[in-house]
């Protein structure tokens, strides 16, 4: 049977007008009430529990934690905890040791004895996994700030790494954006070695239960070299790369009093400052500690920060779903959420520059203030968004320009830097916690190539970037998502930009990527996707696709269906019914489970604004392909 004539066959199954209205119409005004004051939309990013945890030592090592906070921040990992008492990093996820040995001792910190009860499995846990020694080295050099863990057992990076000239091997530049505003911060801190003694009743000292023992690799000689390096009384060019460092550091940080909006260059940041003899009265470090306090969410009785903030993105995709939802352009609401995203078009050059020196600035970064780091997907984003309103010609030319620039050889696109796929990094024993590299991804590819495919003009860059995705489509006929879990986030990315390139629903890319969308809906009509999907292996294979039904996902799955002709198919007529029986009496919908990405399988997130607006997109998208 045809292509055609099965999607002739499925006509039949068509969503009934009425809910889809009805869901769409509540969900539209839903959207529009969450629009802050000033333009733009923001939902909280939730992370994992180590940024609660964190958030308490960091505060001890500066000598600023306070009983209130701590007590709050203590409720907070309380209530994150597992019923079997460890905790996880999202939400239903299984233990981690990382997250479990931080909070256990950010709890010991807050008071909380080493025979409590409620710490006896986090102990148990972390003991039968080597304790300190067997954890990640970011752990290891949190815990050997306050004397728990030895300094000569983290892996050495010199602070020298930021005096080599980007074209050699091994520069900071090889680093991904986010790694390289954490590592040279770090190379501060590991060559001063600090320690902040803690009282013996607040110390986790029964978890250190000395080294574990690693497998000699070539990654592990070149430590030992460092380590050798790092112990020697004299350190020739060590001063000038302290200096440098120090530099290099204040030069980056944001009016805002960040470091590229993100929790791990910050905080990093105010401790190697402090190393460097920074104090209250330092305006970089004062600023930075009054910004991080912006980054902290109230909860009631409990206190948590955020790992990052996103405005910019989250505004982008309103204005994609609201405008879908045929909001019309002139909506006041919709002027001001533009105009805001025009004031934050990025118009100076970043580290970005160091690879692609020729490339005219433009574009947009995910945080409020950010200027250094634009990043591919907000740019692509916004556009898109800039161009449904009729709104910001110049910006979006110049966004599409700078895209253009910043494609990578393989003719995909990373989120932040050009050709930034050094994998030999990860063979270096301190690269242990998670994505230091910023290679080409397909969900990202997709977004810049749905841009410059619609603004025309750009026929090379979206040819070499279609000829990456195709070439990316698995053996399934999903695609991988990066950003967002996991492989319905990669379809729902890539099929779009087939077809704003062209593509026919016939297409053999489009007919086998349908085919695995129809073969992973839920029986109750939803589509979800559990982070475990990003697993290696088999392990990983069983996840791909499957999960509890989520409104993101639904929605995401609706998207692809849609572009590929499927609009009017029982596969999509159930899953805007799912969504529509689902949705709550306020018009929005509720998500527990993690849907978005940082590093895949290290950091995952919940954007709770998610489950606002890609429904709206997918069901305004829905509607419009329906109508007569």
């Amino acid at each position: 049977m045809s292509a055609t004539r099965a999607r002739g066959k499925k006509a039949a199954a068509r969503p009934a007008a009425t809910d889809l209205e009805r869901t769409l119409d509540r969900a539209t005004r839903r959207l529009l009430s969450l629009q802050r004051p000033d333009g733009w939309w923001v939902g909280e990013l939730e992370s994992n529990v180590t940024m609660t945890a964190q958030h308490l030592l960091l505060l001890e090592f500066l000598r600023l934690r306070d009983e209130d906070t701590t007590r709050r921040c203590a409720n907070e990992l309380l209530a994150r905890q597992r019923p079997d008492g460890l905790w996880a990093i999202y939400w239903g996820g299984e233990p981690d040791l990382a997250a479990t040995l931080e909070s256990y001792a950010a709890l010991r910190l807050a008071g909380l004895p080493a025979d409590d009860e409620r710490l006896a499995p986090a102990r148990k846990f972390c003991e039968a996994r080597g304790g300190i020694g067997g954890a990640r080295v970011f752990t290891r050099i949190w815990l050997a700030l306050f004397g728990l863990w030895p300094w000569e057992e983290i892996p050495q990076i010199p602070p020298e790494l930021i005096l080599m000239k980007p074209s050699l091997p091994f520069s900071v530049y090889d680093f991904a954006c986010w790694a390289r505003q954490t590592v040279v911060p770090l190379t501060v801190v590991l060559h001063y070695r600090p320690v902040r003694k803690l009282p013996p009743e607040r110390a986790c000292h029964e978890l250190n239960l000395g080294p574990v023992p690693r497998k000699p690799t070539l990654g592990l000689l070149s430590d030992r070299a460092l380590a050798w390096y790092a112990g020697r009384s004299t350190q020739p060019g060590r001063e000038r790369a302290l200096d440098y460092a120090e530099r290099w550091i204040v030069d980056r940080q944001e009016l805002d009093g960040s470091w590229g909006g993100i929790q791990p260059p910050w905080v990093w940041s105010l401790i190697a400052l402090a190393c460097r003899g920074h104090g209250l009265e330092s305006p970089y470090f004062r600023r930075g500690l009054d910004g991080w306090k912006r980054f902290l969410v109230e909860d009631g009785d409990r206190l948590r920060p955020e790992a990052c903030q996103s405005p910019v993105w989250d505004t982008g995709l309103a204005l994609l779903a609201l405008r879908a939802a045929d909001v019309p352009a002139a909506e006041p609401a919709l002027r001001r959420a533009a105009d805001w995203l025009l004031r934050e078009e990025l118009r100076q050059r970043g580290d970005w520059a160091i690879r692609r020196p020729g490339v005219e600035p433009g574009g947009w970064a995910f945080e409020y203030d950010n200027d250094l780091y634009p990043d591919v997907d907000d740019a692509a984003v916004v556009a898109l968004a800039l161009d449904d309103l009729g709104s910001g010609r110049g910006a979006i030319e110049r966004a599409c320009r700078w895209l253009e620039g910043m494609q990578s050889e393989n003719g995909g696109w990373g989120a932040f830097d050009a050709d930034n796929d050094a994998e030999w990094l990860y063979k270096i024993p301190f690269c242990d916690f998670g994505a230091v590299t910023d290679p080409p991804s397909v969900d990202v590819t997709a977004h810049a190539v749905e841009l410059l495919a619609r603004e025309g003009g750009y026929e090379d860059g979206v040819r070499r970037g279609l000829d990456y995705l195709l070439a990316e489509q698995e053996d399934d006929g999903s695609w991988f998502g990066r950003w967002g879990v996991n492989y319905v986030y990669g379809t729902a990315a890539v099929l779009p930009a087939l077809e704003a390139a062209g593509f026919p629903p016939d297409h053999p890319a489009m007919r086998r990527a349908v085919a695995w969308l129809e073969a992973h809906q839920n029986e109750d009509g939803g589509f979800g996707e559990d982070c475990r999907s990003y697993d290696r292996g088999e392990a990983g294979l069983a996840w791909r696709g499957r999960g509890e039904s989520m409104p993101s996902q639904t929605a995401w799955a609706l998207i692809a269906l849609v572009a590929a002709g499927e609009a009017a198919s029982e596969c999509a007529s159930r899953a805007v019914a799912w969504l529509a029986r689902t949705q709550k009496r306020n018009g929005g919908w509720d998500e527990p489970y993690f849907t978005g990405t940082g590093f895949p399988r290290d950091f995952l997130i919940n954007y709770h604004l998610y489950r606002e607006v890609w429904p709206v997109l997918a069901l305004g998208r829905v509607r419009r392909a329906l109508a007569p």
